[in-house]
């Protein structure tokens, strides 16, 4: 199955781009914040931060105990400034096994902010790529507020 959509997401955070990065990288800190709800926890998390190193995150919903995993095997690894993972979701792995990749910039500001710049390419029609926009969404405020309090 051919797959072209791509999902831009474009925020910048009141921190270091070190701090940021980090966040990506640094299995406590990915605890905190990578889930797709304020009150969704990050059951797992776990990384091998190196080109070819793996990641693997689960999110769970408390409304229902439904879990959410993905895993992935890291592309490109330049801090602070990027990070590049496939992607793959449990469920997909399980069905048409669909990988898509996840890139990232950091761009320091100068100003103790950094732009981050998230590219999600892949995605298997527009009905998904709005789907994890609300997600990445979801996880950015989290992100956020998790920066806020000084990770």
């Amino acid at each position: 199955m051919e797959t072209t959509e791509t999902l831009l997401i474009e925020r910048t955070f009141r921190a270091p781009a070190q701090a940021v990065f980090d966040a990506w990288t640094d299995e406590d800190v990915l605890r905190r914040w990578f889930h797709a709800g304020r009150d969704w926890e990050t059951s797992e998390a776990s990384v091998d931060v190196r080109v070819g190193g793996t990641v693997r995150l689960v999110m769970r919903d408390p409304s229902d105990g439904a879990t959410h995993g993905a895993s992935g095997r890291y592309t490109e690894v330049d801090p602070p400034r990027r990070l590049a993972f496939t992607w793959i979701w449990d469920r997909d792995r399980d069905g048409d096994g669909l990988e898509s990749l996840i890139e990232i910039d950091f761009e320091d500001l100068g100003d103790g902010s950094t732009a981050v710049s998230f590219t999600h390419s892949g995605l298997r029609d527009e009905p998904t790529a709005r789907d994890h926009e609300r997600g990445w969404g979801l996880c950015f405020d989290n992100l956020d507020r998790t920066l806020a309090r000084g990770r």
